[in-house]
């Protein structure tokens, strides 16, 4: 009977969270109770986000990328790409999910300085949007995105003059101010099922900044992006 009461109790609680934070409301609360859970705190694949983070990153994209196809009707596969790219990155989603408040509904180690800091939100906002398309089914699913992701959190018409590519802007300007630049893999290893790369820009060799991610590209692109704002370019 007091588990009941507990679990009830958790259950509104959550309810009310996600109503007021996300503009959800749950059908099955187990899914929202795993979509939050980092593997911090939850290291069993059925029990942690990482299993929803995969099913939602690819739901959220092609979301996206039908949203852009509507949106212009007349830009070519090239420009539409970088678009998405700009959209869903790590960096992107992460500051998403902070400006809505999912830092505060995330289960994590709290202890954990490094997780403070991560960008465990983004992935918990990808594993969000998996709970919602096996709670509610793809339609609703993709309304749910479009209105309180994109419409409130991401300046499309903003993202259309930044240059994605900030690893070709910053070996330009080291090129153009004869410094000797690099990026070198200083870390690789396994966390769950995933390969996380460690990239480091080194600057006159030194070690300017670094980023972190699930291919090399994207670890480049974050450590490039931290490089440009530590140079104040």
């Amino acid at each position: 009977m007091i588990r009941d009461l507990i679990k009830s109790k958790k259950t509104k609680e959550l309810d009310k969270q996600l109503r007021n934070i996300l503009g959800i409301t749950p059908g099955n609360y187990s899914l929202y109770y795993t979509a939050l859970s980092h593997r911090s705190v939850k290291e069993n694949a059925d029990e942690n986000n990482e299993r929803l983070e995969y099913l939602g990153d690819a739901v959220l994209s092609a979301v996206i990328a039908d949203y852009l196809f509507k949106r212009y009707p007349y830009k070519e596969e090239g420009f539409l790409t970088e678009m998405r790219s700009k959209m869903v990155n790590r960096q992107q989603l992460n500051d998403v999910a902070l400006k809505m408040g999912i830092k505060k509904l995330a289960l994590y180690n709290k202890f954990d300085n490094f997780l403070k800091a991560s960008q465990i939100f983004g992935n918990t906002l990808e594993a969000i949007v998996g709970a919602v398309y096996l709670d509610k089914g793809y339609q609703k699913t993709q309304k749910w995105i479009v209105k309180q992701i994109v419409i409130p959190y991401v300046y499309v018409d903003d993202l259309e003059q930044i240059d994605i590519n900030l690893k070709n802007k910053l070996i330009g300007w080291a090129s153009k101010h004869g410094k000797k630049l690099d990026f070198e893999t200083v870390n690789e290893k396994i966390e769950g099922n995933r390969r996380i790369f460690t990239i480091a820009v080194v600057l006159d060799g030194d070690v300017l900044s670094q980023g972190k991610g699930y291919n090399k590209k994207d670890a480049s692109q974050l450590a490039a992006q931290s490089a440009i704002e530590k140079l104040g370019l």
